[in-house]
């Protein structure tokens, strides 16, 4: 009896520690949630109490590195490119604390890891409020404009982008016919994007306008 509470308790605490980490990927609407994190954490305690148990002969280290390796995998399956902007970041890098926290569960250290809970929980609320923050000073979007070709119109919007406080790295031109489709990031304050967006989505002379 005592051998099965032994083995159920730290299953039990991972499938709790995954949760709590879970809600608040899941409440952020993001790809990896409650399951997700649930799963990696007792997959994780599961094999790390496995290589615990097979004793020298099963080489425990081994076990536990092919843990880290393993969810090296899994993690870059969140990680994706669109518009010129990487996202699953954070979440890749969630999965693989929720790893090792279900590790630390499965070798026993169960005060550390309720510690390392708290803590990545309360770093992942907080650190969305200043991510908040700091968009509101200075974010990054990519305009891309398809316009007629004219001499001296990059120059003009690049203008417009200076007169709204904005940053502007010009980046890939194309060049179709009388057309002409620029590309630009640029970075500044949130409030001045949406001014000057509004700008440029009533310029009739742009006929194509993406942000």
């Amino acid at each position: 009896m005592n051998d099965l509470l032994d083995d159920l308790l730290p299953i039990l605490f991972s499938v709790f520690v995954g949760g709590i980490i879970g809600i608040e990927r899941e409440y952020q609407l993001k790809a990896a949630g409650l399951r997700t994190m649930i799963l990696v954490t007792l997959g994780a305690c599961i094999f790390t109490m496995l290589s615990m148990n097979l004793g020298e002969s099963g080489s425990p280290d081994r076990i536990a590195a092919n843990i880290i390796t393993g969810i090296g995998f899994v993690g870059a399956g969140v990680i994706f490119k669109e518009d010129n902007r990487v996202s699953g970041l954070t979440t890749a890098v969630t999965i693989w604390i929720c790893a090792s926290l279900g590790m630390t569960i499965g070798a026993g250290y169960y005060q550390e890891a309720a510690i390392g809970s708290v803590v990545v929980f309360l770093l992942l609320i907080m650190f969305k409020y200043i991510q908040d923050i700091i968009d509101k000073i200075s974010v990054r979007y990519t305009y891309q404009m398809t316009l007629p070709y004219e001499d001296g119109v990059v120059g003009k919007y690049e203008a417009v982008f200076k007169d709204h406080d904005l940053k502007s790295q010009r980046g890939k031109q194309v060049r179709s016919g009388e057309k002409y489709t620029i590309m630009w990031r640029v970075q500044g304050a949130a409030k001045n994007h949406e001014v000057c967006t509004k700008v440029l989505l009533n310029d009739t002379s742009i006929e194509e306008f993406k942000f």
